[in-house]
This record gives structure tokens, sequence and C-alpha cells, in this order.
């Protein structure tokens, strides 16, 4: 499956509300709102070509601040990421994400999205039925974003969210999530952030990679 055209790319994200500088504690704090659209997708304008589609749980304070995904200094993912060989390079997120790198992503069919667009300090501050609610509009959402398989980067919120509470990490059985599209693998992944200390960037490298293997072209 071919991503999507570099040539046709035009980035529909805001930029960083904080103008490409890091953000300050005083910063953070006035992120900690009840948007529920904290920070934008990375999606492709016409919901085609996309291989992957990684879901994180929702938006850290310095991830809406400076609107990107797993922006926070520490954060595994991009690394991992990189490790993995699905960017061509290290991506820095940490000042907001450069638009070619959004294009690099869209290119080779990965798009980014949140169960919950709410930010938070922490994932374990989110509510069971916020969870919930996110899991199930994931759902509602696969028809028109169309992706080859989805991953969910948290374990324990999939567990809440799709009440399924002896889920373990790796691809699942979709048939035992109601109304989940069977032409659309899932995997969960494990947590990226700094504070996971079980996973380091060489296994969620060899995760990704696995994923990504496993998605057929």
């Amino acid at each position: 499956m071919q991503g999507v055209s570099e040539d046709k790319f035009v980035s529909n994200r805001r930029p960083s509300p904080l103008g490409g500088r890091k953000p300050t504690k005083d910063d953070l704090a006035a992120f900690a709102t009840d948007d529920p659209n904290a920070i934008d997708d990375i999606l492709p304008a016409d919901s085609s070509g996309l291989k992957m589609l990684i879901v994180g749980i929702n938006p850290g304070l310095w991830t809406a601040a400076v609107n990107a995904p797993f922006a926070r200094p520490g954060n595994r993912f991009w690394p991992s990421l990189h490790q993995a060989g699905l960017t061509d390079h290290q991506v820095d997120a940490s000042c907001g994400l450069d638009p070619a790198d959004e294009q690099q992503l869209l290119s080779r069919g990965i798009g980014l999205t949140n169960l919950i667009g709410r930010a938070t300090v922490r994932a374990d501050e989110l509510s069971r039925q916020e969870l919930r609610e996110g899991a199930a509009h994931l759902i509602d959402r696969l028809a028109a974003i169309r992706p080859s398989a989805v991953a969910i980067a948290g374990i324990t919120a999939f567990r809440t969210g799709y009440r399924l509470p002896k889920a373990q990490l790796g691809r699942q059985d979709t048939s035992l999530i109601e109304g989940w599209p069977a032409d659309v693998a899932l995997h969960v992944v494990p947590q990226p952030s700094g504070l996971n200390a079980h996973y380091q960037i060489p296994d969620l490298a060899r995760i990704w990679r696995e994923v990504w293997d496993s998605i057929d072209d």
C-alpha cells in the first residue's frame, strides 16, 4: 500500500501555540483544560493510503502546548519509531511537529490520533467513562479513516475502554469488540512514556517493527 503523495501534501494542522519554543511550567498549567480537541490528528486529508493508525490514550500537557504527539522530552515514541526504521531520522517534536516530519509519516502511511482529546498530566486522570466513550468513538471513526491496522499505545486504558480486563499486549481478537471492522487489524503496544520503565527504546522499536511487518500491503 502506498502512503499519501508528497506532491499533494497540504497540512491542515495548527502550528504550535507557543510559536516554536518549549513550554514553561506556567505554559503547561494553562493547557490543563477540558478542551476535547487539545491536539490535532495526523491524518491524510483524503482519508486514503493509511497503513497504520497509531492511537495514543490522550495528550499530555506538553503535547497540547506544542500541538505535537508524544512531544515531551524523554518520551520514547519518536526514538523507537526511528530505530524501527519507520522514520528516516529521529523526529524532535519538543517544540512542535515540523511539517516535513508530518509529511514523511503520511507518505509512509502512518497516522496518529488519540482515544481522548482532553489533555492531562497523566493518563490515569481519565475516568472509566471517558475511556469507554473514547474507545467507542474510535470504532465509529474507522469507517472514514480506513487504516489497514490500528496500534493502541497503552494496555491499561485499552482494557478499560474495551471492557477486556484480561487483554494482553500484542495482536487482538477483534471479534471480541462489538463494531470493530473485520478488515482492520488491531494491536496493543506498550505506552512509550519515560515513566514506563518496563520497555526501553530497543524493546519498543522491535514491537513497532513487528506490527509494521505484520500489515499486508
